[in-house]
Parts: C-alpha cells; structure tokens; sequence
C-alpha cells in the first residue's frame, strides 16, 4: 500500500515539473531577443520509469531537454531591438502545442491525486477494520 503511495507521488512529482515548463514556454512564447543573440529556449521534461527488481516503482524526472536556440526571425522595424534590416528573434514555440501538453499533463495530475485518494480511502478502510 505504501508503495502505491509513493507511485502517485512520483507521478504528481513528474507532472508538476512538467507543468511548471509548459507555464514557462508559455510565458516567453512572445520574448523577443536581438537577431544576433539565442531566442528564448523551450524546456521539455523527460520522464522516465523507475524500476525496482523488473517491477515498476514510479516514475522520475530524467532531464530537461531545452528547444531550438535559433527560434525565428521576425519582421518588426519598429522594435527597439530590431537590426538594420529590421529582424528580430522570437522563440519557435508552437502556442496550440504548449496548451494541449498542459492539459495532457493537468489530467495526469489529477489521475495522480485521484489515485492518491483511493489509496489513502483503502488505508482508512484497513485501520477500521483493524479496530473492530
């Protein structure tokens, strides 16, 4: 039973982290750099399974991968950052694709906590029956 606990944990743990990049390449999707400098680089987060004897124990965070440092360059003479020829660089952070990854990592939260949930019901429901 305390192993599924640590399961669920490890999970919320994962998604958190997960959650907590997206937020982040959602938040510089419209930063704005000189065309001689890196644009904004997205962070995707690596999952990885942790086993225990062949049998799997959870999930970590194995790494974070960043994005495309060469982003996009954009039309925009009236930025102050602009060049001679009036370019800018933007990060190349699809908006669409960063939403749908938070809703995918919202739902595997909650998947998490609802688990939590269950197992800490099926613990109370062991100490009861313990008691009399």
């Amino acid at each position: 039973m305390f192993q599924a606990l640590d399961i669920s944990g490890s999970g919320m743990y994962v998604h958190q982290n997960w959650m907590d990049a997206i937020s982040d390449n959602i938040a510089n999707v419209n930063t704005v750099r000189p065309s001689n400098e890196k644009a904004f680089q997205a962070r995707y987060v690596v999952a990885q399974s942790v086993e225990n004897g062949g049998v799997g124990s959870g999930v970590r965070v194995a790494g974070v991968e960043l994005g495309d440092s060469e982003g996009r360059l954009v039309y925009d003479p009236e930025h102050p950052y602009a060049d001679a020829e009036g370019y800018v660089r933007q990060p190349d952070i699809d908006l669409g694709d960063q939403m749908t990854q938070m809703i995918m990592a919202e739902r595997g939260y909650q998947a998490n906590t609802a688990n939590l949930d269950r197992v800490r019901a099926a613990y109370q429901a062991a100490i009861q029956m313990g008691r009399g």
